[in-house]
């Protein structure tokens, strides 16, 4: 289904937007009001992800450009997240709305238990029709000032409210091709939008660009979502793509995703090593569903220890997918090459095939 109608039933919808957006025009808070209240009237739920603490911030504390020693990114961070959530109160207030500010950490969506707790505050929320208004956890959250955005925390929200549809905002119609025209659909990112993507320039405003954008579309594809990335300065620009017009660039939800749990392993935790497989073993991980086991591996990286997270990758040095390990380092490397045995076949299995997220 090439024609955007899919879109129009999209029941639970994610919609991220980042700082340069929020700091080109002070009425986009009253434009995005309008489009949830809109919205929820058709029955669909909304969550708000929402940059622009740091850059509020900023202007707040009277500095002359965004900083770069951390205290100072976390000074800012907790000094715009009340500039930020007044002005989604305010805009969403007047109209009879609810807003409740949700501030959420890597180590909140990596722990099973928190994140679960996560999702039911979430449903809660909705459930009463407030509308979530997420953010990283900036004032605390050294990591993900340093190395996160909230294009990637978009993508590791949606499956939490079974999103089926993530509405990327920015500051340009969509993702463009060589000569500056939009495309339209894209139903594999890694030939038909990897090839356009360039090195964005560093902004004052935010940290994102469409290369994050792009890989937040494939992980969110993955976990059966469709993506819309879309130019947050046209007003009504969320009521257009929820009535199926061709705007922005669709990204098609795969067609084979990862459940819950193998999403959170795949994209959530982080890798602490890497286990290199041969070409063979490397096919069989691949195409058959099999465990990991030792007489595949040629090689271990890295400092892990059983129950981490743990890349896969082929002879070809491309990473094939990502597992919870069984073993530690250093006993994945004494069994690297290693036969099965008989009277302890359980301890070959490097990472169970339960335990692993492949792509």
């Amino acid at each position: 289904m090439l024609d955007r109608e899919k879109l129009q039933r999209a029941r639970s919808v994610v919609v991220k937007i980042g700082s340069r957006s929020l700091a080109s025009d002070p009425a986009i808070y009253g434009d995005l009001a309008s489009s949830v209240a809109a919205a929820q009237r058709q029955k669909r739920s909304v969550v708000l992800v929402s940059s622009g603490a740091i850059a509020l911030g900023t202007a707040r504390l009277n500095m002359r450009a965004r900083p770069r020693e951390m205290g100072r990114l976390q000074a800012a961070a907790a000094a715009g997240q009340t500039v930020l959530m007044r002005a989604y109160e305010d805009a969403f207030g007047a109209l009879g709305m609810t807003v409740a500010q949700v501030l959420l950490t890597h180590a909140d969506l990596a722990d099973r238990a928190r994140a679960n707790n996560a999702r039911a505050a979430l449903a809660a929320l909705l459930e009463v029709g407030a509308v979530p208004i997420l953010n990283e956890n900036d004032s605390v959250s050294v990591e993900e000032i340093k190395f996160g955005d909230n294009d990637q925390l978009a993508a590791l929200v949606a499956p939490l409210v079974d999103a089926n549809l993530v509405v990327l905002l920015s500051d340009v119609e969509g993702l463009l091709d060589g000569s500056g025209r939009r495309i339209p659909v894209v139903l594999d990112v890694a030939t038909e939008a990897l090839p356009h993507i360039r090195k964005s320039s560093k902004t004052g405003g935010g940290t994102g660009g469409m290369g994050s954008k792009v890989e937040a579309a494939r992980r969110a594809n993955i976990a059966g979502a469709d993506v819309v990335v879309a130019d947050a300065r046209v007003r009504g620009i969320i009521d257009a793509i929820l009535r199926g017009e061709d705007v922005g660039t669709w990204f098609k939800a795969s067609a084979r995703t990862l459940n819950a749990r193998r999403y959170w392993i795949a994209f959530t935790l982080r890798p602490k090593g890497t286990i290199v497989l041969d070409a063979g073993a490397a096919e069989a991980v691949r195409t058959k569903g099999r465990s990991v086991l030792s007489v595949g591996v040629v090689g271990v990286r890295g400092d892990f220890r059983a129950g981490d997270a743990v890349s896969i990758v082929g002879g070809e040095g491309l990473e094939i997918g990502r597992g919870l390990a069984r073993a530690g380092i250093l006993d994945a490397a004494r069994l690297a090459g290693m036969p099965p045995t008989k009277d302890k076949a359980q301890a070959d299995v490097l990472v169970h095939r339960d335990d692993l997220a492949v792509w």
